[in-house]
């Protein structure tokens, strides 16, 4: 499984420990992933997602996993992300015409 959010996109990252003599070794930096459930207001179902702490703190911010992935770009987006915001605009597009 790769370690990579599923909804910012954000990825490992590498870079220098640097002692206090300044010798330097290589290092990784790993973004912290948490395993959710967020539930689609639209769809009425939840979706198990593994995505960072950064992510999680801005699906709130946004009101929901709805806002979250309308207003993503689909760059970032996993497979899995891409294919729940196609659901949630049919699903919308559907209850626009209907009304």
């Amino acid at each position: 499984m790769a370690r990579r959010c599923e909804l910012s996109g954000k990825d490992v990252m590498t870079g220098n420990n640097v002692s206090h003599a300044n010798n330097k070794s290589r290092r990784r930096f790993l973004p912290n992933l948490c395993n959710v459930s967020l539930i689609s207001d639209t769809l009425g179902e939840s979706f198990k997602l593994r995505i960072c702490a950064h992510a999680l703190r801005s699906v709130e911010h946004r009101g929901g996993l709805d806002a979250y992935l309308m207003k993503s770009s689909d760059a970032d987006l996993s497979d899995k992300a891409r294919q729940i915001k196609q659901s949630i605009k049919r699903k919308q597009g559907e209850t626009a015409a209907a009304a």
